[in-house]
């Protein structure tokens, strides 16, 4: 029993603080009453597919999100290229080759939107780089299920380990996992089944 407990403690970094189902999904207002104030994303498949530019729903919902009064960030490995022009396109700022899941990156990003770690929640689709950098800046984490199939290798490769952390971490929760919610956001676990 002690090393199961401890085995799970070495996944526990990678884990997110809620799963959901689509960055478009979240009830974001809801967080803003409950005072989160800063949001940062990642771009390929947590808002729109790999490599695709922006579109009318990510523009759509970065207005909303500035309606409400949330500062966001997109936050990325990518060069520039990739991520300036999905930001000017929907209205953000924006970090690129921010080197996920280093800390720097994400403690930049709290610097620029002025916000800190305790009223910010981090977006993405990638446990090892989102999520993980995410969590060691101590910021609170929501994990999307990949809008589509990836098309970098490297992504591949890293999505067999994610399964093992995943299938981990909803043990841990217990099988009513689904049930509860993250006690910060109040948001709902959303049972992503990776293929």
């Amino acid at each position: 029993m002690r090393k199961r407990r401890h085995h799970m403690g070495l996944l526990s970094p990678f884990y997110p603080s809620a799963m959901v189902s689509s960055a478009y999904d979240i009830p974001y207002e809801e967080l803003y009453k409950k005072g989160f104030r800063g949001l940062i994303f990642d771009i390929d498949n947590t808002l729109v597919l790999h490599g695709e530019p922006w579109d009318q729903a990510s523009r759509l919902l970065f207005e909303r999100l500035r309606r409400i009064g949330f500062h966001a960030l997109v936050l990325s490995n990518n060069k520039e290229e990739r991520v300036r022009p999905f930001a000017e396109g929907v209205g953000c700022a924006y970090l690129c080759k921010a080197g996920k899941p280093k800390r720097s990156g994400y403690l930049e990003a709290l610097k620029r939107m002025g916000t800190t770690a305790e009223n910010t929640l981090t977006i993405g689709d990638q446990l090892f780089t989102d999520i993980w950098g995410a969590n060691r800046a101590g910021i609170r984490s929501l994990l999307v299920k990949p809008l589509g199939p990836e098309k970098e290798l490297q992504i591949i490769l890293k999505r067999i380990p994610e399964k093992l952390v995943l299938f981990c971490y909803r043990k841990r929760r217990g099988s009513n996992y689904r049930k509860h919610s993250d006690k910060e956001t109040g948001i709902r676990h959303y049972d992503q089944q990776r293929s």
